[in-house]
């Protein structure tokens, strides 16, 4: 049960049970959140996002934080996903290119039209 104390800005704590396991949660007098840890100077404080912290020296508090770690995801190789075109690079003489358009002008004006060479990865565009 979250009670509070509008005078006293002191952390509300709330027992709840997580697991069969009593669990004590610290929240904001101000604003009502949960109090989360935080590293500042080399020592742990709780903090809400309205600004309100609170260094919980001389509690027997232990301050744990569980941060999940994703899932890393590591390129190969560059894959290109535009359609390809017959178009001579006018460096390396390759005759593909890899095409798209945007509109870069004014929208009365027509698309601009890219191209990049699949040999030198040279690109250049083309005006309509």
């Amino acid at each position: 049960m979250l009670r509070w104390h509008h005078k006293l800005f002191k952390p509300i704590i709330n027992t709840s049970k997580i697991n069969d396991k009593k669990v004590k949660f610290m929240f904001c007098p101000k604003c009502g959140s949960i109090l989360r840890p935080k590293d500042k100077a080399g020592k742990k404080i709780l903090y809400c996002s309205c600004g309100f912290t609170k260094s919980p020296d001389g509690e027997n508090t232990e301050l744990k934080e569980k941060v999940e770690v994703g899932k890393k995801i590591e390129v190969m190789e560059n894959v290109e996903i535009n359609p390809k075109v017959r178009m001579t690079c006018d460096k390396c003489n390759n005759n593909v290119a890899y095409y798209w358009t945007q509109q870069t002008r004014g929208a009365d004006e027509p698309e601009t039209r890219f191209f990049k060479c699949t040999k030198c990865s040279h690109t250049w565009r083309e005006y309509a």
